[in-house]
């Protein structure tokens, strides 16, 4: 299984491509839309939010809401496009009037002056357009086919808004994702206490009067994930480890960690190493979950739980020292729309990536060809761990 997102962040449209999806599976086409539009919500969004509108079109790799098991084409229209058509244009020739909204004076944190320097643009446009948050947008249409995959086989997923700038959540968090749902739907903010959404309404209030931005730690936690999957033998086989990175490559993402993570280098041996049960007909099991469902890079039948840390946004309406890269001399940077806060979409696109990485280790263990002869198969691979 794999998958490669292309377009611009005010190009025509995002399109993706998904392979390796078994054949026979139906999917909810609303619920892909749910995804898209989950990803536009949130309190500190901005105001392309009022503009987009993103609901996906498969173009190719499934008929009557099936799978056929070639690969999957996606479309999501970027209905904003509408008012850059000409300076987005893939064909029309470079014209003054075309490329009035250069950008010349690189924005700190974001990757507009590196990316212009390795590929050559002198007008970090071309860097920004591709590097914007806005192709996560596809990235969540793959993630909720691949969630549906997962259901399919028993496992359930989802990520939700741990912290927004200093404001934290509760302490001890649930591990059962039927429970985080039902919290998280009740506010805006995908948080599980409500009582603390206020504050945060306050503190993005603040934020955005003083021309700032804030970030945040987003959670996700998977249920009736088999044990065994990835596994000890080689670093790049741990599947921990391709998590990690799944989530690392999300859009300002600054830090990941499985389980209590880096609260646990801090702690005793007895207060993180999750100590071993067995009963009869249920088979192993632990009686804690500090290493977040995973052991020697494998999963343990444990909830799997992720943690991932959302830096600010890099625009700010307050700009920041920056450098003209054609008269070198010294300015504030260049503005964009930006959101306050992006830390409600970060949840669900952090959750769409882990997903993915559980899709895709299912594909690599079981027959990934049809979904009933992989159900059948996972089905048998518990019963042979329980039995162990």
């Amino acid at each position: 299984m794999d998958y490669m997102t292309a377009g611009e962040s005010h190009g025509p449209q995002l399109t993706g491509i998904l392979t390796g999806v078994p054949a026979g599976l139906h999917l909810d086409i609303d619920a892909i839309n749910q995804a898209l539009a989950a990803r536009q919500g949130g309190y500190g969004r901005g105001s392309r939010q009022k503009i987009e509108h993103d609901t996906v079109q498969i173009v190719g790799g499934v008929r009557h809401s099936i799978t056929m098991g070639g690969p999957i084409a996606l479309v999501i229209q970027n209905r904003d496009h509408g008012h850059w058509g000409e300076i987005m244009s893939p064909t029309a020739e470079e014209t003054p009037e075309n490329t009035l909204r250069q950008v010349t004076r690189p924005r700190p944190g974001h990757a507009d002056l590196v990316g212009g320097q390795k590929y050559g643009h002198h007008d970090m446009r071309n860097v920004l357009e591709r590097s914007s948050a806005r192709e996560t947008a596809m990235r969540v249409a793959v993630g909720a086919i691949c969630k549906q995959l997962l259901q399919a086989v028993g496992i359930t997923i989802v990520g939700y808004v741990d912290q927004v700038g200093s404001v934290k959540g509760p302490v001890v968090s649930p591990l059962n994702v039927a429970e985080i749902e039902a919290a998280i739907t009740q506010n805006d903010m995908r948080m599980l206490d409500d009582q603390q959404v206020d504050r945060i309404h306050l503190l993005i209030d603040e934020t955005r009067h003083a021309g700032n931005t804030l970030g945040g730690v987003v959670r996700v936690v998977a249920n009736g994930v088999p044990a065994g999957l990835g596994s000890y033998t080689a670093w790049n086989q741990k599947l921990d480890a391709k998590i990690a990175a799944a989530v690392v490559g999300v859009n300002a993402i600054k830090g990941v960690e499985i389980g209590d993570g880096f609260e646990a280098a801090q702690n005793l041996g007895s207060e993180v190493m999750d100590q071993i049960d067995w009963h009869e007909g249920q088979g192993y099991s632990r009686l804690s979950d500090h290493l977040g469902g995973f052991e020697g890079g494998m999963t343990n039948g444990m909830p799997i739980v992720v943690r991932g840390a959302l830096k600010p946004i890099p625009t700010l309406y307050q700009p920041l020292q920056s450098v003209d890269i054609h008269t070198h001399e010294v300015s504030k940077a260049n503005v964009e729309r930006s959101d306050t806060t992006a830390i409600v979409p970060a949840s669900i696109v952090v959750e769409s990536a882990v997903s993915f990485e559980l899709a895709k280790v299912l594909c690599d263990t079981f027959d990934d060809a049809n979904l009933a002869r992989m159900q059948k198969q996972v089905a048998d691979y518990r019963s042979e761990f329980d039995a162990f």
